[in-house]
């Protein structure tokens, strides 16, 4: 699974699950950059490093040998959670894992070296993994 190496910081507020900042369309990383189709995210969600794990395995399955995948993504946001059955107070929980906030418009995967078909195969595949609505697109 994708998490940085070193951290300047252990935990992470909160922030906002929704608001107008995450509705907004993403204004980077909105083109296919590096391959020939691309998966792009039409809604907003905070997508975690399992799931972009689960989706990239379903997308290198299925691609072909052939293919090259880009990620463009990088879960570089932890979020934390109590252990199961303690009380309320006592401190903030331990780091689970790291996530990506996906805003409208990012491309997430990149594929190329693929025949149309199967990648856009692949990619619709590796999108049911996601929490995100996704469109595949082409470059």
């Amino acid at each position: 699974m994708l998490s940085p190496k070193k951290t300047k910081y252990r935990k992470w507020q909160t922030g906002r699950r929704r608001g107008e900042r995450l509705v907004k369309p993403e204004t980077r990383g909105i083109t296919v950059a590096f391959g020939s189709f691309g998966l792009k995210a039409m809604t907003q969600a905070r997508v975690s490093s399992n799931q972009l794990e689960a989706a990239r395995r379903a997308l290198v399955h299925s691609a072909g040998k052939t293919a090259k995948i880009w990620i463009r993504v990088f879960p570089d946001r932890p979020f934390t959670q109590k252990a199961a059955e303690v009380g309320m107070g006592s401190g903030k929980g331990d780091v689970q894992g790291y996530v990506f906030d996906v805003r409208p418009g990012r491309v997430i995967f990149e594929v190329d070296g693929a025949p149309e078909a199967m990648a856009r195969e692949a990619l619709r595949k590796a999108g049911t993994k996601l929490p995100v609505k996704v469109r595949v697109v082409a470059r």
